[in-house]
């Protein structure tokens, strides 16, 4: 399999590679070891598509072929045990607008068009119905209700992680399926590492004044050790740090989102956080940054196990 240039983690992976057929992809063991669902984060490898989107990309309208587009949907979907028919794929422009999803949208984003744009985040409590969210560097959010039986995907770039889309879904799923935070199972996606991703001061001033607001959340975070030990992100637990030129930051989504979930309620012992990061690993995952825009697209997959 691919050498997967990781972040270092004082207590190891916590995603694991896999690979089916041709077709090699990613996944959280906290998540599987629930024996609720099946989740899956794609590679760039197993599929049919050719030059800058080589060759599982499974991103509409880029510049790739539909038919290879489906073609390599199909195949996630063997990997999986089951067909586009029966994914959803959200619409995203960076918002926090989630959408419970129910068998009426089967086969949505994929097989045939999506009657509702804007949507960043997936809920649902049908079984064999897998959510679908799309990434080249932001970041996926899963999240497992094993009392409930509820699951839900996210995507939050900067804008929905600074307007706390982590929240926003445990919010819903309180409201619409009766979670309780402290039940909820979590996982942070591969995205773009602090390293890696630069912002200008406005968007550092958002996560200064959030890093302030989250005091108690960093404090759970550090004194729980999950996140010790990764590179790419200060010992100290900053999420904003100087930049490599005046006026520039790197900004470390990563802990952005795991402050927001355990604020949210969420145990820190429920939650995983990757260490993989998309611009690091360009020939293995889609990176917007690292090719300029020239490039297919990643995705994130979550399903409710059929009885």
């Amino acid at each position: 399999m691919y050498d997967i240039k990781r972040a270092g983690r004082k207590n190891g992976p916590v995603i694991q590679q896999k690979k089916n057929g041709e077709i090699e992809y990613l996944t959280f063991p906290m998540l599987d070891a629930t024996g609720l669902v099946k989740d899956l984060f794609s590679t760039r490898l197993g599929g049919v598509s050719k030059g800058i989107y080589s060759s599982l990309n499974l991103g509409f309208g880029r510049g790739d072929a539909d038919s290879n587009v489906l073609e390599n949907y199909k195949r996630v979907g063997q990997v999986l045990g089951t067909s586009p028919e029966n994914m959803v794929r959200s619409s995203q422009t960076h918002t926090t607008n989630i959408k419970v999803v129910t068998n009426a949208d089967r086969g949505k984003g994929i097989v045939r068009p999506n009657d509702e744009n804007d949507i960043d985040g997936l809920i649902t409590k049908e079984k064999g119905l897998v959510l679908v969210t799309s990434y080249a560097d932001c970041v996926p959010l899963y999240f497992v209700d094993p009392v409930n039986e509820v699951i839900g995907l996210a995507h939050s770039g900067w804008r929905g992680t600074a307007n706390y889309m982590g929240a926003r879904m445990v919010e819903q799923m309180q409201t619409h399926f009766g979670s309780r935070p402290e039940d909820i199972v979590a996982a942070i996606g591969p995205s773009i590492c602090q390293e890696c991703y630069e912002v200008s001061e406005d968007v550092a001033e958002v996560f200064l004044s959030l890093e302030l607001k989250q005091q108690e959340a960093l404090h759970i975070l550090k004194k729980s050790g999950i996140y010790e030990g990764l590179s790419g992100s200060p010992s100290d637990g900053k999420i904003v740090t100087s930049g490599k030129a005046p006026g520039k930051y790197q900004l470390d989504l990563w802990l952005a989102n795991a402050v927001i979930l355990v604020s949210a309620g969420i145990r820190p012992e429920n939650l995983s956080i990757t260490d993989i990061c998309t611009c690091h690993n360009p020939a293995y995952l889609f990176s917007h940054r690292a090719s300029q825009g020239k490039r297919g697209g990643l995705c994130a997959f979550l399903m409710l196990k059929e009885s």
